[in-house]
């Protein structure tokens, strides 16, 4: 395919972006545009992160001509004397080769044919061009070769490119193999491109997906708060491959008043100490609570919460004199008395967990179903599955439920993969696992970092096959270790500061970028970064979601084009 040719070479090096004189207006190019730089035997690719106005002479630039001279003696005199630079940051390579056709060119592909050459892929630039190296527009070949082309089901179109509508794809088979993440201010489309990203997860269907429904907005049809037509969610579209999980049992479970697949309860005894811990934010803990907490695993073991509430405070007994001589046994105070508890510190923690955690509907001594269970084979058996948390929407239901349910499902795991890996020739590995998360600052800030689940996945259960997706229009507030492990970064527009620099920390040129982010169109562009899920940063429109995007993707396979697969 020709690409348009737009300018060349005048300076730049490697620690700085290239310097490009535009052989064509200013206004034919924008920030973010995808080019590609030919020289000899390499072609480099890079966008554009800068468009300068320059001119030979300062007096040119500050006095029009048009006046004063012939329109065409005027317009002969701009053209020598004004011109327009971009800077261009490089980011790949690729060896295409001697000149197609010449000897040199065969002798090229059959040295490569014959293993003697390694095959030439894309990778970081350790080079540069010459001066007066030719620019060019990115043509449709070029993105497919970067960015995946339409004959592996792997690579999903996510959008298309700002000039000339050229499909970007990502690949899902690496997307799925790191932890990876969806930001972006609150009202530029986190949810619709969540949306977009999870339906090519299932399409894809070489993972299962866990989807924390905070809002309940992924299941069933959803009216946005905006306004605009309803929303087809998930479940409508792809039907028994997702599982709906409703929190609680009976009526209390259902949504838009359809029972759920799973109706999940929570047995007391699968409450551990860091699951309260974890809500010291929300329940308003003191200092204390965690040697509280400590005593009551070192008296009760596993059924500590239990017996805990069924605690009393009571009064000290009376002798026959009625005078008060020791606290009876199943009290508060006789149980912080033998365990050398503050008793204040006791009744106090007793006091928030019973009317915050004990007194939720869907925590039970026994459970009806073993809905973890469930949820576990479900994930495990290649089925999908979106939690919904109904009308129990607060901060303490989500944090508490998902870190618990998460830490059974990553027991789980682990316990696959080591079976896997004694034996691989009998045993089958785990089925790859993506956990998707809202509201993601919530679990993964700093201060709750060391006690959620979801950090330890982040950190290290890559190699148990489970990876996380997080949504949040807060990532400066994520902790920053869980951020480095993001292969793949999707982030709509952000205004703040320090969330421009959180999603662009640990990133090749973030300086150059910074201004592409804050740029945005809010709700139709988003800025794709790696480093692992995609090879280099890009700008596009992302692909709306609705119906005409179902029909899309159920049709997709059908609407190949034999004449783009082969490049043509």
């Amino acid at each position: 395919m020709e690409n348009q040719k737009i300018g060349y070479i005048i300076g730049g090096g490697l620690k700085a972006a290239f310097t490009v004189r535009l052989n064509v207006s200013s206004q034919a190019v924008s920030e973010g545009t995808f080019v590609v730089i030919k020289s000899g035997d390499w072609h480099y690719y890079g966008i554009v992160t800068d468009i300068q106005l320059g001119s030979t002479d300062e007096k040119f630039a500050d006095e029009r001509m048009d006046g004063r001279l012939s329109p065409a003696l005027a317009q002969a005199l701009h053209q020598q004397a004004l011109y327009a630079n971009i800077e261009v940051l490089p980011n790949l390579m690729l060896d295409v080769g001697p000149e197609p056709g010449t000897p040199a060119y065969l002798a090229w592909v059959q040295k490569i044919d014959a293993g003697l050459a390694p095959q030439p892929k894309p990778r970081p630039v350790k080079n540069i061009p010459p001066h007066h190296a030719e620019v060019y527009l990115a043509s449709e070949g070029d993105i497919a070769e970067i960015f995946g082309k339409s004959d592996k089901k792997k690579n999903f179109i996510i959008g298309h490119t700002r000039e000339q509508e050229h499909d970007v794809r990502i690949d899902l088979k690496k997307f799925i193999q790191r932890s990876s993440g969806i930001f972006g201010a609150t009202g530029t489309g986190k949810s619709f491109l969540t949306r977009v990203i999870l339906a090519g997860l299932a399409k894809y269907d070489e993972a299962s997906l866990l989807v924390f429904d905070m809002h309940s907005e992924y299941a069933y049809s959803y009216n946005p708060p905006e306004g605009g037509d309803a929303v087809p969610g998930l479940k409508d579209k792809m039907g028994s491959k997702f599982n709906i999980v409703g929190l609680g049992r009976g009526k209390s479970a259902a949504y838009q008043g359809i029972a759920p697949d799973i109706p999940l309860e929570i047995a007391m005894s699968d409450i551990r100490t860091s699951d309260i811990e974890m809500l010291s934010k929300e329940l308003n803990l003191r200092d204390t609570t965690s040697t509280t907490l400590s005593a009551l695993v070192s008296t009760f073991g596993r059924n500590w919460f239990q017996s805990f509430m069924e605690m009393k405070s009571m009064p000290k007994d009376k002798d026959e004199d009625g005078k008060p001589t020791v606290y009876p046994d199943g009290s508060i105070e006789k149980w912080s008395e033998d365990t050398g508890i503050h008793v204040e510190a006791a009744k106090a923690l007793h006091s928030r967990l019973k009317r915050r955690v004990y007194e939720l509907p869907y925590i039970v001594e026994t459970p009806a179903t073993d809905g973890v269970t469930q949820i576990i084979n479900a994930l495990a058996g290649k089925k999908h599955v979106i939690l919904s948390f109904g009308k129990h929407d607060s901060d303490l239901d989500y944090l508490f439920v998902s870190n618990i349910l998460t830490r059974r499902i990553r027991d789980a795991w682990e316990r696959k993969t080591n079976e896997y890996n004694q034996n691989r020739q009998t045993n089958s590995p785990p089925r790859p696992l993506v956990i998707a998360i809202e509201e993601a600052h919530k679990l993964l800030n700093r201060e709750m970092a060391s006690q959620t689940t979801f950090s330890t996945i982040a950190r290290e259960l890559r190699k148990y096959f489970v990876t996380l997706l997080i949504i949040d229009q807060r990532p400066s507030q994520i902790y920053d270790e869980v951020m480095s492990q993001l292969g793949t970064r999707i982030s709509g527009w952000l205004g703040d500061d320090s969330d421009i620099q959180a999603v662009l920390s640990g990133l090749a040129g973030r300086d150059s970028l910074r201004g592409m982010l804050s740029r945005l169109q809010s709700g139709e562009e988003v800025l794709l970064l790696g480093p692992w899920g995609v090879p280099m940063p890009l700008p596009v429109k992302s692909r709306r979601y609705g119906e005409a995007f179902w029909r899309e993707l159920n049709g997709e396979e059908k609407k190949r084009d034999p004449l783009k697969e082969m490049g043509f």
